[in-house]
């Protein structure tokens, strides 16, 4: 680990102090690193959107729209080798929300977020990605004496 010195204006260090205070970090340093790996990753899904990601996508909707249900669950189906899990949660009378996680290459990702987003209904969407790199690999877990062959995701910062 490295240590470095930065020089902020009173104002500016005021208002980092009162974020790192309101978000619970137990010091500065931890701050900084996060707001560093969150700009990283920013930029790396910026420049390579042919790289691998995992994300997760949030949206409201109302559930009484036209043919919505059936676009959202033909939309989820064409685009099933991406998707590994929706959780759906009822909100009131009118609204759901779902939650799905999502894994595979950035414009896959962002081309089904975009096509849910913007389904007349869906109210509110939200797409967080990270940019991870990925590993086939084939040895065992635990006491099952076999190898099994699966995927290894690891987020790149």
């Amino acid at each position: 680990m490295q240590r470095i010195t930065i020089t902020l204006d009173d104002e500016l260090m005021d208002d980092f102090g009162a974020f790192a205070e309101s978000r619970g970090y137990d010091n500065r340093s931890e701050a900084i690193r996060d707001l560093i790996r969150e700009r990283l990753d920013t930029e790396q899904l910026a420049s390579n959107s042919k790289g691998e990601c995992i994300a997760s996508l949030a949206y409201v909707y109302n559930h009484h729209e036209r043919e919505l249900a059936r676009r959202l669950t033909s939309t989820h189906h064409d685009h099933h080798d991406i998707t590994v899990s929706t959780m759906h949660v009822h909100l009131d009378h009118d609204n759901c929300m779902e939650t799905t996680i999502l894994r595979g290459p950035v414009n896959r990702v962002r081309e089904f977020s975009d096509r849910v987003i913007s389904q007349a209904g869906v109210r509110h969407g939200n797409l967080h990605m990270l940019p991870v790199t990925t590993t086939a690999a084939t040895h065992r877990h635990g006491d099952t004496g076999t190898s099994k062959r699966h995927l290894h995701v690891k987020p790149v910062s």
